[in-house]
């Protein structure tokens, strides 16, 4: 099992019976199909017709070199829009490919950050994804240069070439709306001003960007995207230093949280989503239906209001992102999204609470058990690594505005943890008859509560997310040197919303996206998949609000196939 952190396996290695043709539309819901298929459902399209404005067509990428792009903001819709939607549509030729990090950015703000399927040698998976970037609007008001990094090696071995098109659509707002509140200025987080993400190797490493912001600024929030790659790609297997060796797994704990700083001042906190990419720890796991988020990531939005002051009040101000634990290592983006006080230039107040720590910290308990020597020795190790690490903070400020005083306060309380339980017979890598279980439970609870005062008025938000997250693992090596691997996944993301003012409720949502996988994967001595069987996977998509809004959806998997589709259950209709 544990030998999957060295190696990437792609699902073109083996060769399904035919090769099928699909639209971009339909393919990835009709029974049968082995396309790439997810329940998460389209971004609602208002009825006004919109412009849409082409970023890039059917560019192909077949090597490391970034693309650029012109955007021009459409005449025929001048802003304000009602929304803004960003749509991609990509397919990866058949053959032998790795999963690949793409983004697309204008400017050097980040507008989309997600991961491709793998194809096989008979499917060229196709799919399509959306991103509500409304709150964004402001970025769109310029022509400028925009690129695209999705870097693919393709050679005589890995041979699927990559294609995307990405569109823009400005929808006007309609006849009996009012346009919808935006940011009104736009901020990047990244490696350069045409975009990029930052590498962030350890604790230290930090991603920093100083602006001199409008003197106006009443709200702020900072959109966080932290994804893992190489060693810390599987960093929810990792275990204690200590331990890596008999354990034959990563190090630095299986904690990450991103932080966020202002001026060096610890300024909110952005945990990480454990997203799975789809050549991870066994390809047929995620084929046809992705991880949760795999194909488009969700940022994390922190909430830094309680700042609005000091980032208004004229002078440089530098805001930081780095991640703690970080072990080579992560990419990372944000963006910064301020919303002004339209009826003043200069507003003034001050951040009068903020209790979060600068750093978090974990407690670690190893509970294992070493017989014969242990398995570095040749004999067992079995038991528990468990880590937890609770968060529990207070910020609050205000600002003096052309509407009086506004003031904000954001209080958290975040819970994270894992338990590892090992039984590890001998090593892979000198023991012919090894065998390695590993069985992993983690979850993490964010409870988000944010309260506004201004004129007497008190707005109350309520945030529940939870991240739950179930990894199964054995690994058998076999007499002839092959090795056995089944593997069970769990996966889930929880959000619950709700809105009160003055104490009467004005809103209230839940959503749930929910994947769960299992394969048994044969692999040779020399670590080729030799084949697999016992493919099996579910994707469950629920959303609920208190406007009479209600989406669900529901995927089913076999051998690699998509083997049902149901739509409305629970929805009542």
């Amino acid at each position: 099992m544990f030998k999957f952190r060295q190696i990437r396996f792609s699902l073109s290695l083996l060769a399904l019976a035919t090769l099928i043709v699909f639209t971009l539309n339909s393919a990835a819901q009709t029974v049968g199909s082995p396309n790439t298929a997810t329940a998460v459902p389209p971004v609602p399209h208002p009825k006004t017709k919109p412009c849409v404005v082409e970023l890039f067509q059917n560019d192909k990428f077949q090597n490391f070199d970034v693309q650029s792009f012109q955007f021009t903001p459409p005449a025929a819709c001048p802003g304000p829009w009602g929304k803004v939607i960003l749509q991609g549509h990509f397919f990866v030729t058949a053959g032998v490919q790795f999963d690949r990090t793409a983004n697309v950015w204008i400017g050097g703000t980040n507008i989309y950050f997600g991961t491709t399927p793998e194809p096989r040698s008979s499917v060229s998976p196709h799919w399509h994804f959306e991103r509500d970037l409304t709150d964004y609007s402001s970025l769109f008001t310029a022509a400028q240069t925009g690129t695209v990094i999705l870097g693919n090696v393709v050679n005589s071995t890995y041979t699927g070439i990559i294609h995307g098109s990405v569109d823009l659509e400005f929808y006007p707002v309609e006849a009996s709306q009012t346009a919808p509140v935006t940011a009104d200025v736009v901020l990047p987080l990244s490696a350069g001003p045409t975009g990029g993400t930052a590498t962030l190797n350890s604790t230290s490493s930090l991603l920093a960007q100083s602006f001199t912001m409008p003197t106006n600024v009443e709200r702020a929030f900072l959109d966080v995207y932290a994804q893992s790659q190489s060693s810390d790609e599987f960093w929810y297997t990792c275990v204690p230093n200590d331990v890596t060796s008999e354990l034959e797994s990563c190090g630095g704990t299986a904690f990450r949280e991103a932080e966020v700083t202002i001026d060096g001042t610890p300024a909110g906190v952005a945990p990480v989503y454990p997203w799975i990419y789809t050549g991870g720890i066994d390809p047929f796991l995620w084929a046809p239906i992705p991880g949760v988020q795999t194909l488009e990531f969700v940022p994390y939005r922190v909430n830094l209001t309680p700042f609005a002051a000091l980032l208004s009040n004229g002078t440089p101000h530098t805001v930081g992102l780095s991640v703690f634990n970080a072990d080579n290592y992560f990419e990372a983006t944000a963006s910064l999204l301020l919303y002004l006080d339209h009826g003043s230039t200069q507003v003034t107040g001050a951040t009068t609470r903020n209790s979060l720590a600068a750093a978090p910290n974990p407690r670690i308990i190893e509970r294992l058990k070493n017989n014969g020597g242990g398995s570095v020795n040749g004999g067992t190790t079995a038991g528990s690594v468990s880590t937890t690490a609770p968060r529990q903070f207070s910020i609050a400020g205000f600002v003096d505005t052309s509407h009086g005083r506004v003031e904000t306060q954001v209080h958290q309380i975040i819970h994270f943890s894992n338990l590892q339980t090992f039984k590890i017979v001998g090593l892979i890598a000198v023991n012919p008859l090894a065998t390695e279980l590993q069985d992993i439970s983690q979850d993490t609870t964010i409870s988000s509560t944010t309260t506004v005062k201004n004129q007497g008025n008190t707005w109350v938000n309520v945030n529940q997310l939870d991240w739950p997250l179930t990894v199964d693992i054995s690994f058998v090596t076999n007499a002839d040197g092959s090795f056995t691997q089944v593997t069970s996944i769990q996966q889930a993301y929880n959000r619950s919303d709700t809105r009160t003012h003055n104490g009467g409720s004005t809103f209230s949502s839940k959503l749930s996206n929910a994947v769960t996988t299992q394969d048994t994967l044969s692999i040779s001595a020399g670590f080729s998949i030799t084949g697999h069987q016992g493919q099996a996977s579910s994707q469950n998509y629920f959303y609920s609000d208190s406007l009479g809004n209600c989406y669900s959806k529901a995927l089913a998997a076999a051998n690699s196939l998509l083997s049902s589709v149901t739509n409305g259950q629970g929805c009542g209709h």
